[in-house]
């Protein structure tokens, strides 16, 4: 029970967004080069120990406001299995661990590390209740795990990356938002105060215009003259059709499913969407290994 709670506090589940920061390892075609794969597993570790320090440090800032919620309240702190002297011991160890494995990658990931370190707590102590701008710090920790992957390697990111994973990570982030209020409903507020600053119209409209853009970068992308240069092919257009699906199967779990709370999760639980991932791979694969 013990090391379940553990796991629980350090929100295992959620080290799937750290695979961001294999990105630029696979996309710069570096996925079979031996010394830069463990130094990108080693940046994956990383962050996989600073973003669960981060989690913890949330869970202490906000354990009045998790006792009262319907799901986080099934928290280890918050629902007492775990103590918050416990709760501090494991957020400096698993803080102190992160720098230290990322010190040993180079200078500059070990900076941009402890960089989304600072802008989680900040997001935690204030920025989360700042209307839009709180979505867009959510994105913007994707963003920082594909940068840092790129750091780690110290290979040069597409900018066509960058905007795909912002724009994705907003979608993303937009969605959980989503989530949240149609969960909480008439106590969103109380839960989660920034709450207050949307509704559900307002949300569907930010998404509408985040999900074409990123359906419509994603196909530039597939035929920019720097890709087809990149990978020596304009096939990758054939695999549009996976990720539009991707993006549809995804709006109807949050609009008629009621889910998206937890992204990471969703995508591992729900077998057509795991299914369509797969298939884009394998599409993207046999393109790249063909051309």
């Amino acid at each position: 029970m013990r090391n379940i709670a553990l796991l629980q506090a350090l929100r295992a589940q959620q080290w799937i967004k750290n695979l961001f920061v294999f990105a630029p390892l696979l996309f710069s075609q570096n996925l079979t080069n031996k010394p830069l794969l463990f130094l990108t597993i080693r940046a994956f570790v990383a962050f996989c120990m600073i973003s669960s320090a981060q989690y913890v440090f949330n869970d202490i800032r906000d354990l009045d406001e998790d006792r009262a919620h319907p799901v986080k309240r099934k928290r280890p702190l918050a629902s007492g299995r775990m103590t918050v002297s416990a709760a501090v011991a494991l957020l400096i160890g698993m803080g102190i661990g992160g720098i230290l494995v990322a010190a040993t990658i180079n200078r500059a990931f070990l900076l941009i590390a402890a960089s989304y370190f600072v802008l989680q707590v900040l997001y935690t102590v204030w920025l989360k209740h700042v209307v839009i701008l709180d979505v867009f710090i959510i994105a913007a920790g994707f963003l920082i795990r594909v940068i840092a992957g790129s750091l780690a390697i110290r290979v040069e990111i597409s900018s066509w990356l960058l905007i795909c994973t912002i724009l994705l990570s907003l979608f993303l982030a937009l969605g959980k938002r989503r989530y949240e209020l149609t969960l909480l409903q008439d106590a969103a507020a109380d839960h989660r105060p920034i709450l207050k600053e949307y509704n559900p119209y307002l949300l569907d409209q930010m998404i509408s215009v985040v999900t074409a853009s990123t359906f419509v970068a994603y196909c530039l992308y597939t035929v920019s003259a720097e890709t087809v240069e990149k990978f020596g092919t304009k096939n990758l257009i054939f695999t549009v059709p996976f990720v539009l699906y991707g993006i549809f199967r995804y709006l109807y779990l949050i609009h008629q499913k009621k889910e998206g709370g937890t992204p990471e999760a969703l995508v591992i639980r729900d077998k057509p969407l795991l299914i369509d991932i797969f298939l884009w791979v394998l599409a993207a694969a046999l393109i790249l290994q063909l051309r």
